[in-house]
């Protein structure tokens, strides 16, 4: 059965692949980024411009909505006595007040759709303490409290998960995976030796927000390579 999904990002990476997977799937995406991507369309499409972080920037949303996720992220990898208060609050805004803006917006779609879903994206860094983590992991780990919370307090009508990858091969980790001695050293710390594809992280949120996942909700699902739970020889 065909359903509606809010997209939030997905001009790249991990939001263009589930942006592909669902229209393929022939489900209808409202996709919603800074500056929409004009040289793509699609019957099922529809895309708007909107700024998560900016308080202004209004959400257009159809009445009614199957599911919503939100993709906007950052990395910025740095030692904690050089990273200033503002870099923390930016990291804050992209990824948890962003999320919440979006999220407050949506309701009344979201309650009007057929068991709507709503998936956030978290980082392997919150599980397991990494340095030069701090900014990222601090923001993620508001954003799997937040999705737990509201999983609680909106249960049974709408589900709330997070996703938490290791490093992925998109764009936004381009600066981590831009020589080969860099890519091969990050794909040797993960215990299946390799770095996760924005393809393997679009199917495993399509998972959570398909009606197939219907008993799921509360749920932080690891999708890291073993990062988080494995130590291997």
């Amino acid at each position: 059965m065909s359903r509606s999904y809010l997209l939030i990002g997905g001009n790249s990476g991990i939001g263009k692949a589930f942006l592909d997977h669902q229209l393929n799937a022939g489900h209808h995406i409202i996709a919603c980024s800074r500056t929409p991507d004009t040289s793509f369309s699609h019957p099922n499409l529809t895309q708007y411009a909107f700024d998560a972080t900016d308080e202004n920037s209004e959400l257009s949303c159809p009445e009614s909505i199957d599911g919503l996720i939100y993709m906007p992220g950052s990395i910025q990898l740095k030692p904690f006595h050089r990273i200033p208060l503002s870099a923390f609050r930016s990291e804050m805004e992209i990824n948890l007040f962003g999320a919440i803006r979006t999220i407050q917006k949506a309701l009344p779609a979201l309650k009007k759709g057929s068991n709507p879903s709503v998936v956030l994206f978290s980082t392997v860094a919150v599980q397991t303490g990494m340095p030069f983590h701090s900014g990222i992991a601090s923001a993620k780990g508001a954003v799997e409290g937040l999705v737990r919370s509201l999983a609680a307090e909106y249960a049974p009508s709408i589900r709330f998960n997070a996703i938490a990858p290791s490093l992925v091969d998109t764009p936004l980790a381009e600066g981590l995976l831009n020589n080969e001695k860099k890519r091969e050293n990050s794909a040797l710390r993960h215990p299946l030796k390799r770095i996760g594809s924005a393809n393997e992280l679009a199917e495993a949120a399509a998972y959570l927000m398909s009606e197939n996942a219907s008993w799921i909700t509360g749920q932080v699902l690891s999708v890291d390579g073993g990062m988080s739970s494995l130590k291997t020889l």
